[in-house]
């Protein structure tokens, strides 16, 4: 079976690697990207039901966050425009909803479906520090992450076959594979090689979309500061699915004029 797997996924390579329109980088993606935003929009409302999701107005936070969500979408749309890329949008719908919870997180599904939980607030502190986490989750969409996680999975734990073929014959399987690619479950598994080079991406590219969006880069700094001293786990770094905040702020320390650059140029 593995060597099946194996040949399968060099078979298929050459057809399935895309360039990221974003990036420029060639990936690996199995998946169309309408097929994952038809699934990823059930999910998100299957997400919502049952949460206590803070309306837009209802607090401080939500209108913040919606804020937030609204400049970077203007950003990202501003971009793609500028590169003559506006139709590789098709299909987003973007919606942002803040969700009482205790988790320090945030996601974005495909299709611009984000969630911010309440735990992540007191981490970020101010609008330019969320900026940088929710610029860092919505590239993770735009740069198709998800779509190449879930590609991979699809090869190694269910054969390569279509995602409709898998939704029909494992939907619980498949879902539950759906929703570890895109950061609503626990990250780990097979995927785990792989989401440290995404991060750093995701990194780069958040920045330089929050800094489109007028927020101040040098927030994400202090952010991951306030990250690294509110502990979590500190297991080995390459045991790890996100890079350590150390390696992540050395990071963005390097990519921080090319940020900045912008971030000015915003502001004229």
């Amino acid at each position: 079976m593995r060597t099946l797997i194996v040949f399968f996924l060099l078979a298929s390579f050459p057809i399935s690697c895309t360039q990221n329109a974003l990036s420029g980088k060639k990936q690996f993606t199995l998946l169309p990207e309408s097929e994952l935003q038809g699934l990823a929009n059930n999910q998100y409302r299957q997400f919502l039901t049952g949460k206590r999701v803070i309306g837009t107005n209802a607090t401080a936070d939500a209108s913040m966050v919606n804020r937030v969500a609204e400049r970077i979408v203007n950003a990202v749309n501003k971009l793609y425009a500028e590169k003559g890329l506006s139709d590789r949008l098709k299909g987003y719908d973007w919606e942002v909803n803040l969700v009482q919870d205790n988790q320090v997180n945030a996601w974005c599904m495909p299709g611009g479906k984000i969630v911010v939980y309440t735990g992540l607030l007191p981490i970020t502190q101010n609008e330019d520090a969320l900026a940088a986490v929710m610029g860092h989750e919505v590239c993770h969409a735009l740069l198709q992450h998800g779509n190449q996680r879930m590609s991979q999975a699809l090869v190694q734990q269910l054969g390569g076959v279509a995602l409709s073929v898998a939704l029909s014959d494992k939907p619980q399987e498949t879902r539950n594979l759906f929703l570890l690619a895109y950061g609503v479950g626990s990250q780990v598994g097979v995927m785990l090689p792989f989401s440290r080079s995404h991060e750093l991406d995701a990194d780069r590219w958040g920045l330089i979309m929050a800094a489109m969006a007028g927020y101040n880069p040098r927030a994400a700094i202090g952010l991951w500061e306030r990250m690294e001293k509110a502990g979590g786990s500190k297991a080995p770094e390459f045991l790890k699915t996100h890079p350590s905040e150390g390696k992540r702020i050395e990071r963005l320390e390097r990519i921080m004029p090319e940020a900045l650059e912008i971030y000015e140029k915003s502001r004229i």
